[in-house]
């Protein structure tokens, strides 16, 4: 068993090297910010409110910047995990301040307030969400998404959803969340690769009834030009300091299930998201010493400590979208070669918030194949893919 899942390792990290951006294929796509014609109208005359962060841009400007030189009434930014301008580490939490740049007030959505309050939103007559997702399900701002979805709902203000592509939407994989284990890292009962754009997404949240109290908010998507489902598109700008490019981002539905374990993803050092690995792992290749990054990798895992480990900087990103499912090889194989002072799961309530069960940890424990566990995902995920082929806004990939 070890050693089949050890040949399956090896095997899917020994691609010849690539460069580190997407295929070609993305230069005609048209996101929703950039179609200024069709949402603007929408905003004239009323008081604003932004949701925004490093990658909302039309082009090279920040959107709030263009909002405002166009006129537009912003009298406020909400500010989601990492940032108002991208530059908070994971966790970090994020004040509410002024900005710098335009005088006005960011309300910080991360930390004990996630959700707009009512007083927040005094005034506020629309509000416009424009912000990078990566497609998977415990990276946070679907979860912003769907609190700001629900204030506004509450307080009866119009929500637009600026539209941009999912570059890991060519697929859908991993278990569905069971909602006995919704967190912040896990709202929906939608699988870890749910193979949507936030626009998508914010229908399906809004039409199934998924906002408290099954309220619906007033919601317009401003969808992407160009775009569908088989495409794949290089984010141009980094959506989170630790995916910092095209590797990590594929790799990130996969390696983000180790922030449970004793496992370090290689936060702190050259290789967030492109690097597994622990001090005693037997079957590592590459050595690196994880370090305390101000703003990046704030007291990293196994900080100052020497760490062997697999490194996937050289996978070639064509193999990384053929593969087409979470890769449970991964996981698999640092489990069976563990040996260190803590259990494997080291927080195992938060490895089953981002798994969205405990069944995958006990299966993990039981010594079950991936085959064995991609089975037992099969009825939820054919479920799932029913409800989202309702509220696709682009030809899929099926």
């Amino acid at each position: 068993m070890k050693f089949v899942l050890l040949l399956a390792l090896v095997m899917s990290c020994a691609a010849p090297k690539a460069s580190n951006s997407a295929p070609s294929g993305t230069s005609k796509i048209i996101v929703g910010a950039e179609r200024t014609t069709d949402y603007l109208p929408l905003l004239r005359g009323k008081s604003t409110a932004v949701v925004a962060n490093n990658t909302s841009r039309i082009h090279n400007t920040h959107l709030v910047d263009s909002l405002l030189a166009l006129g537009i009434p912003v009298k406020k930014v909400f500010a989601p995990e990492h940032g108002f301008r991208g530059d908070h580490g994971a966790g970090e939490t994020v004040s509410s301040a002024v900005d710098s740049k335009t005088g006005l007030p960011l309300i910080s959505l991360y930390g004990k307030n996630k959700k707009p309050s009512a007083e927040a939103l005094k005034g506020i007559e629309i509000v416009l969400f424009d912000i990078q997702d990566v497609g998977a399900r415990f990276y946070t701002y679907i979860s912003t998404m769907h609190y700001v979805m629900e204030a506004c709902a509450e307080s009866n203000i119009p929500v637009i959803i600026l539209d941009r592509p999912n570059p890991n939407g060519h697929y859908v994989d991993g278990p569905v969340l069971d909602l006995k284990f919704q967190s912040f890292v896990g709202m929906h009962p939608i699988p870890i690769v749910h193979g949507c754009t936030v626009g998508e997404l914010a229908k399906m949240i809004n039409e199934e009834g998924w906002l408290k109290n099954g309220a619906k908010c007033n919601l317009t998507v401003i969808p992407c030009i160009g775009y569908d489902h088989t495409i794949s598109y290089n984010l141009p700008y980094q959506p989170s300091p630790n995916l910092p490019n095209a590797t990590s981002i594929y790799a990130y539905p996969s390696l983000c299930l180790f922030e449970g374990t004793a496992v370090s993803v290689g936060r702190g050092t050259d290789y967030p998201f492109q690097w597994f690995g622990f001090p005693q792992f037997k079957s590592g290749t590459k050595e690196v010493t994880p370090v305390d990054l101000p703003g990046i990798a704030m007291d990293p895992p196994f900080e100052n400590q020497k760490c062997n480990g697999i490194l996937l900087e050289n996978k070639n990103l064509t193999d990384f979208r053929s593969l087409k499912r979470i890769n449970l090889e991964w996981i698999l194989i640092a489990y069976n070669d563990y040996e260190g002072p803590s259990p494997f799961f080291k927080s195992p309530d938060f490895f089953d918030k981002l798994a969205g069960n405990d069944l995958l940890r006990k299966q993990i424990n039981e010594g079950k194949s991936a085959q064995e566990i991609r089975a037992s995902w099969k009825t939820d995920l054919d479920k799932y893919l029913k409800i989202r082929s309702k509220y696709l806004l682009y030809p899929d990939f099926q």
